[in-house]
């Protein structure tokens, strides 16, 4: 099952968006769970809220993850950076990973590799693709994004 985070201050937002046509492009179904980060609220300054302890269990049950965020001043967000932090180091245990940001101006195109793939990292995803950069005023009509998911796909697991 695919699994979007989304770390967008502002929900339901374009961010959130494009996470779900990417996650429905690579799986070829929709995502069984969108975790907008901006939802969980106070619950992520803290540990063991019982909100977030359920996205976490979300996460770590997906078959593969499209972690999105929009680009702030160069690199992802910080609500993303408190949902990250839930995880200790290699948590994720090698689960297939794709990060994607998007931004206003292609000025920004490499913030997902050199900002927001090394956080993954750390918790122990596997991201076998390049990280993808989409200008928000395009994402659903981008060539690069059809570029990208050819990239993407043969990474996609099989659902268990």
């Amino acid at each position: 099952m695919p699994v979007v985070v989304v770390g967008n201050p502002k929900p339901k937002s374009r961010t959130r968006a494009a996470a779900a046509l990417i996650a429905e492009k690579l799986g070829g179904r929709p995502p069984e769970a969108v975790i907008d980060v901006v939802d969980l609220g106070a619950g992520l300054l803290g540990w063991g809220d019982p909100e977030v302890a359920r996205a976490k269990a979300t996460v770590l049950a997906a078959d593969f993850l499209v972690v999105a965020s929009p680009t702030f001043k160069g690199t992802y967000t910080g609500l993303l950076k408190l949902f990250l932090d839930q995880f200790g180091a290699g948590e994720l245990g090698q689960k297939t990973t794709f990060a994607v940001m998007l931004g206003g101006a292609p000025t920004h195109a490499l913030a997902p590799e050199l900002t927001l793939r090394p956080v993954l990292v750390e918790i122990g995803a596997s991201c076998p693709a390049p990280s993808l950069y989409l200008l928000d005023s395009e994402y659903d009509t981008s060539a690069d994004l059809d570029t990208w998911l050819e990239l993407a796909r043969p990474y996609v697991p099989e659902a268990r």
